[in-house]
């Protein structure tokens, strides 16, 4: 991983709080909730099940988005 993005990464795992306790991280990236990028800046659309009990989902219009700036970020950069 580039340093440019992992200090980008230190630095949203530094200003945010996650209930989950940053578990993507700690697997490298590997154990991701379902989402995908379709384009909008801050938001993916996401596709877990139980994505109404995550604080970082937002419903709209029938569907439910991810505006965890974190998953955002790997998703845009990462491609996963």
């Amino acid at each position: 991983m580039k340093e440019e993005i992992q200090k980008k990464i230190e630095t949203l795992i530094g200003n945010m709080e996650c209930p989950k306790g940053f578990k993507c991280a700690e697997s490298g990236f590997e154990t991701l909730c379902r989402a995908n990028d379709i384009g909008m800046e801050t938001f993916l659309e996401c596709f877990e099940e139980d994505n109404q009990e995550c604080k970082f989902a937002v419903f709209f219009a029938n569907s439910y988005y991810c505006k965890c700036p974190l998953r955002v970020y790997i998703a845009k950069n990462l491609k996963k």
